[in-house]
């Protein structure tokens, strides 16, 4: 399996699709990042990709491996990355079987 791209090698490719310095690249890169972050709270579309949003965990019981005691893990909210329908089927039935 090949590696993820990094941060700087996004941005890279960025710049050179659409003919920007990476600097201007880099920018917009990071205000997308800022927005999706304040705005999460309210559920942030990222359009064609998915969606990010706020959920609320309940109180459950759970176990400790070490010991195998049983404690109370406390309720949440925790933040949750819905894939879009779109992305699942460009990346998902894109590619031929590799069976």
């Amino acid at each position: 399996m090949a590696k993820a791209l990094t941060k700087s090698q996004i941005i890279a490719k960025l710049a050179d699709s659409t003919n920007q310095p990476k600097k201007v690249s880099k920018l917009f890169f990071d205000e997308l990042t800022e927005l999706a972050y304040k705005e999460a709270k309210n559920s942030f579309t990222f359009p064609g990709i998915g969606k990010l949003v706020l959920v609320d965990r309940k109180a459950r019981t759970g176990r400790n491996p070490a010991t195998g005691e049983t404690i109370q893990i406390p309720a949440k909210t925790v933040v949750k990355f819905k894939v879009s329908k779109a992305c699942k089927e460009a990346v998902l039935y894109s590619k031929p079987n590799s069976k």
